[in-house]
């Protein structure tokens, strides 16, 4: 500013201030500065979700979407306190239910032609907990793997130790992630009579190795991600061999991935960052080399929200978001 100004010297330097100021704004209104790539809206608050707010009454940990039916899942903590609510894809509060739940962690709907049922991860210490189990959508106690109530070793496939989070394919297999803080740092693909597969994982930073893995998914093209959370890092694996395939780490600097979720379309992935408060939206890269992670777009919650725990779902892509600190789910959808 000082060498512009040195042309009239009768004209500040806060003047000259001012008038970049318009300049500048008068080119943006007319689309002479569009967007950046990494800042282009893709999703806003769809702030009348739910209608009744006041039926989460317990920490908000997880959500799961049933696309199919149209209904929403959430688990949450606390005493004296329903663990699942379900709501409509509307936002109506529909019913609750509450047995043999005791420390939901994640939670996922697996719909089949004819049904759905609900997988729940349970992280209690008490009678039901260090399990994963499955129930029918009105809460009716359809499986339980592991040993409810005892922490395991993971020299023992389903003997869990805190299991984070399940991912169900349409197929019938299972994987899952084990654990949130417990013994067991792994990664677990079963078939759909609960046979192992493969599992892979051990505590550490190395290649194949988790520190809290804490939320998994699959993309269309045969590839496990898992959120590999104290590390700060996504690890991608081969859902066939478990083979690892690559890992993404330079956009968690700031925090670890909480939660990893495809977008309905698989052109990007969701990634939550509790400490932060923030929602990452990556590319996904197709058939071939992971590469790196690319920043597309992020949404900034309110302080304290603590983002967990998402879920998409796959027919309106809309994007659900269980968040501890606010002790509420909210909706996002694409624009």
């Amino acid at each position: 500013l000082s060498t512009v100004v040195s042309f009239d010297p009768t004209i500040t330097e806060f003047d000259y201030y001012w008038i970049f100021i318009l300049y500048f704004q008068v080119l943006k209104a007319h689309d002479y500065f569009p967007p950046w790539k990494g800042q282009q809206e893709l999703y806003k608050l769809d702030i009348g979700w739910p209608k009744t707010p006041e039926h989460f009454t317990g920490q908000t940990f997880c959500v799961a979407v049933d696309s199919l039916r149209g209904l929403v899942y959430v688990g949450q903590r606390g005493d004296n306190v329903p663990k699942v609510l379900v709501f409509s894809e509307e936002g109506y509060f529909l019913y609750s239910w509450n047995d043999t739940v005791e420390m939901p962690h994640g939670i996922f709907v697996w719909n089949t032609l004819t049904d759905s049922s609900v997988w729940i991860t349970d992280v209690g210490t008490g009678q039901y907990g260090h399990t994963v189990k499955q129930y029918s959508p009105l809460g009716k106690l359809l499986q339980v793997l592991g040993t409810p109530g005892n922490a395991g070793s993971s020299l023992i496939p389903l003997q869990f130790d805190q299991p984070a989070e399940i991912f169900v394919e349409e197929s019938g297999d299972i994987y899952i992630v084990d654990g949130d803080g417990g013994m067991n740092n792994r990664l677990l693909k079963l078939s759909n009579d609960y046979k192992e597969i493969w599992l892979t994982g051990m505590n550490g930073s190395g290649i194949g190795q988790f520190k809290i893995p804490h939320s998994v998914t699959l993309d269309a093209f045969g590839r496990v991600w898992v959120a590999d959370r104290d590390n700060k890092r996504i690890q991608v694996f081969d859902k066939v061999t478990g083979e690892w395939l690559g890992s993404w780490s330079s956009c968690f600097s700031e925090d670890g991935p909480y939660s990893v979720r495809f977008t309905a379309d698989y052109k990007y992935l969701i990634v939550a960052q509790l400490n932060i408060n923030r929602l990452a939206i990556l590319a996904a890269p197709p058939v071939g080399s992971i590469g790196d992670c690319v920043m597309v777009h992020t949404v900034q919650l309110a302080d304290e929200t603590k983002p967990h725990l998402v879920d998409v779902d796959m027919k309106s892509g809309a994007i659900y978001v269980a968040e501890i600190g606010a002790q509420q789910v909210q909706k996002y959808v694409p624009l």
